[in-house]
């Protein structure tokens, strides 16, 4: 597989990166990835309980996947959870050295993270964004499409029409994130001149990731018109996958529903009521447009061997 600048920077044999899923990509998962030549990054909500000392979890997950690998693995922070620069504090402070954030301006913490030894890892949804991010000295631009699964941004750009205006707006690497579940869409990333690619719904359905099983069997159940954009008029639309909550979700927008009162229904217990308790009614699913090409759930590291194995096949019938 083609080395880029990306395995350079990050220490990594392969340019995959595993995407933090909220309150699932823990310790387990993010070794797995990395052992396999990957990154494997941690959320620093991993597992953790209502009341859970969420510092205190976040240390733990460091420790842990610290003892499972002796490779390189991240922490993703999102800027827009109040405990944002608690988090950083304890990354910086655990000897984290690769952190990627989001949902936020990159003029937060870039300079700290970079005097603190840390590459920076910025999330970014237009050109525009991208090219704030390189002013400001993030090392590398993670563009994602409205195609990936979560949170993302209201302009609401398909990845592959993204990551090639991305490419073109910035000098440092750029790493395409939403719509790839295999080694055809890492060639065509790389083909539309990104340098990597970040993958999140593929990594839900192996072992080692926390999600419930029926969430990661609703995931192989999927079909390729099953997810959806919910919470448009509120401050985070996601692609979820279709269920009772997004669709009454949908109905309450159509009917005219504030912002404010959409976001009292979504609540912040949603996402763990899908992904730890496995309430497919009516927790949020996040999941991403890729879910109908899931048929089975791995082992991570088979996931990254997989494209690692495909590539030169893939790359050979285009030739």
């Amino acid at each position: 597989m083609k080395r880029t600048r990306i395995c350079h920077l990050l220490g990594i044999e392969y340019p995959i990166i595993q995407g933090a899923m909220g309150w699932i990509s823990g310790a387990e998962l993010a070794a797995a990835v990395s052992n396999a030549g990957g990154l494997g990054m941690i959320s620093p909500f991993t597992g953790s309980g209502a009341e859970e000392n969420l510092m205190e979890n976040l240390r733990g997950q460091i420790r842990k996947a610290r003892s499972l690998c002796d490779k390189p693995f991240g922490v993703n922070i999102g800027l827009e959870v109040p405990q944002h620069k608690e988090f950083m504090d304890v990354a910086i402070e655990e000897g984290v050295k690769v952190i990627t954030t989001a949902a936020g301006s990159p003029r937060l913490y870039t300079r700290r993270l970079k005097q603190a030894g840390v590459t920076v890892l910025h999330t970014v949804f237009s050109a525009r964004h991208a090219r704030i991010a390189e002013e400001e000295g993030v090392d590398v631009v993670i563009a994602s499409g409205c195609d990936a699964g979560g949170f993302i941004s209201p302009i609401e750009l398909p990845t592959f029409a993204l990551v090639p205006q991305v490419v073109d707006a910035v000098k440092i690497p750029v790493i395409a994130a939403g719509g790839i579940a295999d080694v055809r869409g890492l060639v065509a990333a790389l083909a539309l001149g990104a340098e990597g690619v970040q993958m999140g719904t593929r990594f839900i359905a192996t072992n080692e990731c926390l999600a419930h099983p029926s969430y990661k069997e609703a995931i192989l159940n999927a079909a390729d018109t099953d997810t959806l954009i919910a919470g448009r008029k509120g401050h985070l639309p996601s692609r979820n996958l279709k269920n009772e909550f997004a669709l009454a979700v949908l109905e309450m927008e159509s009917a005219g529903t504030s912002a404010e009162e959409l976001e009292a229904f979504i609540g912040s217990g949603r996402l763990r009521l899908a992904a730890l308790e496995g309430n497919m009614r009516d927790g949020s699913v996040l999941c991403g447009a890729v879910a109908g090409m899931i048929n089975g759930i791995v082992p991570a590291g088979d996931v990254v061997r997989a494209l690692v194995e495909g590539y030169d096949a893939v790359v050979s019938r285009l030739m």
